[in-house]
């Protein structure tokens, strides 16, 4: 669970919040209003989450490289007057 504080406590304790960050492994938010502004994390937190993006990112250039590769079927007539479809997209690359 992260501590949260507003920012105008955060400027002046910002010594001891990078402190509480380093050496009791905590996580701080910064909030404005009440919304989460910030958050404070130590590099080591940082450098883990850098890497799980990493690794993430292939499996959505995966997901991209499917879903372009599905290609356009037209809608059958019948399926258009059930529906009281009277428009009908074309796509603009070649059929």
């Amino acid at each position: 669970m992260a501590y949260e504080i507003p920012v105008t406590q955060a400027r002046a304790e910002l010594a001891d919040l990078i402190n509480r960050v380093v050496y009791a492994g905590e996580r701080v938010v910064v909030t404005r209003h009440g919304k989460p502004l910030v958050a404070l994390v130590s590099a080591d937190d940082l450098r883990r989450l850098e890497e799980a993006r990493e690794v993430a990112e292939p499996a959505g250039e995966q997901v991209i490289s499917a879903v372009s590769t599905v290609r356009e079927v037209a809608s059958a007539p019948g399926e258009r007057r059930r529906f009281g479809i009277a428009a009908e997209h074309r796509g603009t690359g070649p059929a």
